[in-house]
């Protein structure tokens, strides 16, 4: 039971105090303009330092490091690996086979064109946790659903899922393709919920990902071309800063750490702002092939740890200040984001869900022209890769 609340709860519970947590909430909650213990605007993220191709024995590696300290690094393999053919397709006659293979995408690891989530992998090693542990999985698996599932809206076809998706881009041919192995490593202990630093870092990493050229063609075995100077990237860099073309204005998916409290929606939240926290959403979007807008590829809620702490006592349960003039001034309110009596001054943890309107306030912000969204993928582009 404590393995499974350490993995949704967004971080482990704070030892703060429950006026500690008032506190906070009502600096947070304030309308319009939420004071943040770091004096950051909702909206603004936390400084960061990066690099990218900084590990040499892989196809593509970025490390990532925050202000507090914290820092994050990925590294990307790549091998070729054979498709394997589903039992069903190999009762087919030889040429119903071939075609079974390039164009069922089915469960299984078919040889389909668009490719299958299995070929990409990922780890996760934070200190303190063992690899099976269930907020390393959670985490891994969070972050690779939306990796292999963003694909480009044009449709179906092999366009469609080159375009847009990782797993169609490790295709080779009918009988090979790509298995990535994403191996990401949290260099020290969280000193918050560590996903958007995980995340910023695979997409840098991802970025600087190179793939050897192939020299073969059609179905034949691949092979590839020695020369390392002329393997092309996973992501290829827009070569115009004009008109770049949709498959150059192609990137990873990024996933954003956005919580409420009260009526403001605030972007990057530290550890302090998390244990208080109404709704915390990790929210992934990436750029759509067809536009130079958003897209949203995934909304996960995370159970916020506030509702884990212990509230306050209002003066008049009290023992110790029963019939005081305090206790006989407190008078509850109606909380308009919860709906719920509170006492002012007096910490009481979250219940219940999110409003409908929540959600879609904190999904606009992100994907508004001009928005959170752009401003964190345009500051991705300016790091250098290769």
């Amino acid at each position: 039971m404590a393995a499974q609340r350490q993995a949704s709860s967004a971080s482990q519970t704070p030892h703060i105090s429950p006026a500690e947590l008032s506190y906070l909430y009502t600096s947070l909650a304030l309308p319009g303009n939420p004071i943040r213990p770091d004096g950051r605007s909702a909206t603004q993220f936390r400084p960061l330092t990066a690099e990218t191709d900084i590990l040499p024995g892989t196809n593509g590696s970025a490390r990532v490091g925050f202000a507090d300290g914290t820092q994050a690094i990925v590294g990307v393999k790549a091998e070729v690996e054979k498709t394997s053919v589903s039992a069903d397709a190999l009762k087919l006659p030889q040429q119903t086979q071939e075609e079974y293979a390039g164009n069922n995408d089915g469960e299984g690891n078919q040889g389909s064109s668009s490719g299958h989530g299995s070929w990409v992998q990922m780890s996760i090693e934070i200190p303190g946790f063992r690899d099976d542990d269930a907020l390393p999985v959670f985490l891994s698996e969070m972050m690779r659903e939306p990796l292999v599932e963003s694909v480009s809206s044009e449709g179906s076809g092999d366009v469609g899922e080159m375009a847009g998706g990782l797993k169609g881009r490790l295709v080779i041919n009918k009988r090979w393709h790509w298995r990535l192995y994403i191996d990401v490593l949290l260099l020290s202990q969280p000193q918050s919920y560590p996903l958007p630093l995980l995340s910023l870092t695979t997409h840098l990493a991802l970025l600087s990902t190179k793939l050897p050229k192939l020299k073969s063609q059609g179905e034949e075995d691949p092979f590839f071309d020695d020369d390392w100077d002329a393997a092309e990237y996973l992501y290829p860099r827009s070569t115009s800063t004009v008109s770049p073309t949709s498959a150059q204005q192609v990137r990873p998916p990024v996933t954003l750490l956005v919580v409420s409290v009260g009526e403001n929606i605030i972007f990057d939240p530290d550890r302090e702002e998390i244990a208080v926290a109404d709704t915390v959403l990790a929210i992934s979007i990436t750029r759509d092939s067809d536009s130079d807008s958003l897209k949203l590829v995934s909304i996960r809620t995370i159970d916020p740890p506030s509702r884990l702490t212990q509230p306050g006592v209002p003066n008049s349960e009290n023992v110790t200040t029963l019939g005081s003039t305090a206790a006989a001034e407190e008078a509850a309110i109606l909380n308009p984001s919860t709906g719920e009596e509170e006492v002012p001054g007096v910490w009481k943890p979250r219940r219940g869900g999110v409003k409908r309107s929540t959600v879609a306030r904190m999904v606009k912000l992100v994907l508004e022209k001009g928005g959170v969204g752009e401003e964190v993928l345009e500051g991705l582009e300016g790091v250098q890769v290769g």
